[in-house]
């Protein structure tokens, strides 16, 4: 889209479109609707219509159209990593990964859907007498709130196991990147999804607002200041909700960690789409007797790293999205030098190369008087700070109202791995970083401020349905009585209380 246009599948009434732009030239490449309250009320009544036979579909025939989809995307991939960097401005290599990581949960839940969803056989209250049976119910219509920095993959990875339990789909993408889901929903057309079961809501925060209080559950990906606003409204209106918000994530390096591969990952780990991930790493802690080497192991790695606007896998890190994530960035490190840091590389814009392009700024010799530590970044800053123990580490790193990922880099893998459990965090790598993320069988998610619920993993699916338990009582030995608990039931649960003692499952 090299010129002003309208986005496909996304009408916009004259004077009331929204312009998305191209982060690195400033050029408006399209616009969208902004989506009435009354537009998404219609939108999702379509949703509910249509949910009523997409749900009634089995597993298997609802992921042959997913698998379809995830096909097609495939063969176009090409298209679908020019879209997502002309509304984010992020390099090849970081469009790509949104493309594989979508692939990647596609096929566990394609390959295993069937059997996370399939009914349960479950003990009743009189083993042999009534037998149990668990199902699993969609909710309905499946609401998404999707944010800019992974504009396809945050706006698709969660609609696809929702699709699959049996739900109907509205997404509401960020107005600044609302091409890549549109991009997502044009797939969806072409290999036959049928109308309305997968649909579009652009708009600005108003929209969002709209979706919350007609779906009947709500995913949210964003800040967690909005989404305190989202779950009060959820709660308000008894729905499901899923957040997934912001996150302060550490990298803890011990003294026998392999120094290289920890100081690679401070660029690969803490710059993947210019520090604009949920996941990224924003804090580095490392003990003093190796400290400085690895400051140094960073500083020279720093020289070889490549920022560029052009494509190719070969740039390491590609624009900004927006100046208010560059800005911050700037007011973080100049926080952090005014409280005495040391700026051992970057921390420079390259307008050069763009007007949202930034030289990652790497800081020694912080400390938890400084913002940098403590507040959410979301941009190119790698502050590394010196700390005198393991113990001292796992406490600084939980000291934050954060909690959603994080790494420690140690050869003692066992030792290392007991540290992880010590983080109050909803995953941890050793020796590597979003290892998880990119793990369709494990769920993640954050605590405290950081979010609710999972996505990934059979938990993943699970959110997306209700349970309904059913007992059959098969009359065997039953006689009509006025007595809850008759001679013949309280023998028989008598009699179970000391065999459930050594018979599991009963």
């Amino acid at each position: 889209m090299s010129s002003t246009k309208q986005a496909k599948g996304a009408p916009v009434a004259e004077g009331d479109g929204i312009a998305v732009t191209n982060p690195v030239t400033g050029e408006v490449i399209a616009t969208v609707a902004n989506t009435s309250r009354e537009d998404v009320a219609a939108a999702v009544e379509r949703a509910r219509e249509a949910q009523r036979i997409w749900g009634e579909l089995t597993v298997y025939e609802r992921t042959r159209y997913v698998r379809r989809w995830g096909d097609l995307l495939w063969q176009d991939r090409d298209n679908a990593i020019c879209t997502i960097r002309q509304e984010t401005g992020k390099n090849d290599s970081g469009a790509l990964a949104e493309i594989l990581l979508v692939d990647s949960s596609l096929n566990y839940y394609v390959q295993h859907a069937e059997r996370l969803l399939s009914p349960q056989n479950r003990p009743a209250a009189i083993p042999a007498i009534m037998r149990g049976r668990l199902y699993y119910k969609p909710y309905g219509v499946a609401g998404f709130i999707s944010p800019w920095n992974y504009p396809f993959l945050l706006a698709v990875t969660d609609a696809i196991p929702a699709l699959i339990a049996g739900n109907t789909v509205v997404i509401k993408p960020s107005d600044i990147t609302p091409l890549s889901a549109l991009y997502a929903a044009d797939l969806f057309q072409r290999v036959g999804l049928p109308p309305d079961v997968l649909q579009i809501v652009t708009g600005d925060g108003e929209t969002g607002a709209a979706l919350v209080d007609y779906v009947d559950t709500i995913s949210f990906t964003g800040s967690t200041a909005v989404g305190r606003k989202v779950a009060a409204r959820a709660g308000e209106r008894l729905i499901p909700c899923s957040l997934e918000l912001g996150g302060k994530d550490a990298m803890i390096v011990l003294a026998d960690a392999d120094l290289d591969l920890a100081a690679a990952t401070v660029f690969t780990g803490g710059l993947e789409n210019a520090g604009q991930a949920c996941v990224s790493i924003e804090r580095v802690y490392v003990e003093a007797p190796i400290y400085d080497r690895f400051v140094e192991r960073v500083r020279v790695l720093s020289v070889d790293f490549n920022v560029g606007n052009h494509g190719g896998l070969d740039v390491h890190m590609g624009s900004l999205n927006n100046l208010r994530e560059l800005e911050r960035a700037e007011t973080f490190v100049q926080d952090a030098l005014d409280k005495g840091a040391q700026l051992i590389a970057g921390g420079q814009r390259r307008p050069d190369l763009g007007p949202l392009f930034y030289e990652p700024a790497i800081l020694a010799n912080v400390n938890h008087e400084m913002r940098v530590m403590n507040e959410e970044t979301f941009g190119p800053v790698m502050p590394i700070m010196k700390v005198t123990d393991a113990a001292e580490a796992v406490r600084l790193a939980n000291a934050s109202e954060y909690g959603l990922s994080g790494a420690i880099y140690s050869r003692n893998l066992d030792r290392a791995e007991q540290l992880a459990r010590s983080l109050n965090t909803g995953d941890v790598t050793v020796n590597r970083t979003n290892a998880v993320a990119g793990s369709p069988a494990l769920p993640w998610g954050g605590q405290k401020h950081s979010g609710l619920g999972r996505r990934g993993g059979p938990e993943g699916l699970l959110r997306f349905v209700s349970t309904q338990s059913i007992v059959v009582d098969t009359m065997v030995g039953s006689k009509p009585s006025l007595i809850p608990l008759d001679p013949l039931t309280l023998g028989l649960l008598k009699g179970l209380h000391w065999v459930r003692r050594f018979v599991p499952f009963i």
